[in-house]
């Protein structure tokens, strides 16, 4: 993108009074924001209101600075295309790197910014070092095999669990996870997904591992606890923003920004989520854009499963294993076999209580698979409540069981 293009894209975006609906009229009416900007008021108004057109006739009063940001941010990740490190890349509607996928969703964004592995092994800088808008992006490439994974941001430890070992295995398969760097259910699925495009042995050239769709710019991370996370993401996946540099964490900007993860993937997987789950409203976006709807069942004692035993309700499939949503979608698992991942509860059934602190695995047993308080253990098991915390504390150091708020335990899925 040039720098007289990048002018105004950004003035577009910012002229106030200008949402997208009202910009992607612009562009079907003049074509490429140049064109738009070289209008008369009178041609403009035939398209937008008198106020609209009366805006667009002047310079939004952050562009100068935003426009040097942002050509300055552009420019420091240029020498990076060309040996393999991170890179920085503004692709915007029309551009032929953009997503053909986001082409398909109500609302898609006008511009994304995007942070990593941008470039595929067909795209070069130009001659000034800035990505050219030719070629394919990474992006582009990846939507194609791509699976979005949300859920609760204080998940259950078996949720958390059972989000990142399902991204291995989808990972390990091939698949690109999009995910939105959120704490909890995504954190666990970006590294279960950089866990899986490690361990893979034949990943082909310009396959993402995981790609996290933020809610402000790529400047800033948020939450600040996953800024090392940010930084592998880059370094073998991709974050991507439609927000200017600078934007902060704003609320509102994330459940919009959910409109991209599930536009982005074949289909989306909710891990857990409780009722009134933003994941949820990913999943509402992905059956509306015609993607499929997958969810994990989980305990009915759980308020973070009562989210996903909603959609399983409302005509989601139920997903006990990555075969399931593999065979869903049809797409083969590539050279790198499923089998220790077929079932990944049959896997946690068999590896629990494997210990020797717990031979006959009674306690185990007594805890189910459901949060679980002392009386209720000591009812179950006899003990009294002195062996039974001790106990406890041997199966929590060895991560066979955690330790819940409110004095609760819970067997975790892998010992």
């Amino acid at each position: 993108m040039q720098y007289d293009e990048l002018a105004a894209w950004l003035r577009l975006t910012l002229t106030p009074g200008i949402g997208n609906g009202t910009a992607r009229k612009l562009l079907a009416a003049f074509g490429l924001p140049q064109a738009v900007f070289g209008q008369s008021t009178l041609a403009l108004q035939q398209v937008v209101s008198p106020a609209q057109a009366l805006a667009l006739q002047t310079d939004p009063a952050p562009l100068a600075a935003l426009l040097e940001t942002t050509w300055r941010w552009l420019a420091d990740g240029a020498g990076s295309s060309t040996d393999g490190g991170v890179q920085r890349s503004i692709v915007a509607l029309g551009d032929a790197g953009y997503p053909a996928a986001l082409l398909e969703i109500e609302d898609p964004p006008l511009m994304l910014y995007l942070l990593g592995q941008v470039a595929t092994a067909s795209r070069a800088p130009d001659g000034r070092g800035i990505l050219s808008g030719e070629g394919r992006h990474g992006l582009a490439d990846a939507a194609s095999r791509s699976l979005a994974m949300v859920g609760s941001r204080n998940p259950t430890p078996q949720g958390a669990s059972n989000a990142k070992q399902f991204a291995r295995a989808f990972s390990e398969a091939g698949l690109t996870i999009v995910s939105g760097l959120a704490l909890g259910i995504d954190g666990a699925a970006h590294l279960g997904a950089l866990e899986g495009a490690e361990a893979r042995q034949d990943t082909p050239d310009g396959t993402l591992a995981t790609i996290a769709v933020v809610g402000t710019g790529l400047d800033r991370v948020y939450p600040k606890k996953h800024l090392d996370l940010a930084h592998r993401i880059a370094r073998h996946g991709l974050l991507v923003s439609e927000y200017p540099l600078g934007t902060p964490p704003i609320s509102a900007n994330f459940p919009k920004r959910n409109r991209i993860i599930s536009g982005l993937s074949l289909g989306t997987l909710v891990v857990e989520a409780a009722l009134k789950s933003g994941s949820l409203i990913t999943a509402r976006l992905a059956s509306e854009q015609g993607k499929e709807v997958f969810a994990i069942p989980g305990s009915i004692h759980t308020s973070q499963s009562r989210g996903c035993h909603a959609l399983i309700k409302q005509g989601a499939k139920l997903v006990e294993s990555a075969q399931d949503v593999l065979e869903e979608l049809r797409l083969p698992t590539g050279s790198t076999p499923l089998q220790s991942h077929e079932s990944i509860a049959d896997q946690d059934h068999s590896t629990l209580g494997s210990g020797p602190k717990d031979p006959d695995n009674s306690l185990l047993e007594a805890l189910g698979f459901d949060p679980v308080g002392l009386d209720a253990l000591m009812a179950r098991t006899g003990l009294d409540a002195s062996t039974l915390q001790t106990r406890l504390l041997e199966l929590e150091l060895e991560g066979a069981v955690a330790r819940l708020p409110g004095g609760l335990f819970q067997r975790l899925g892998v010992a």
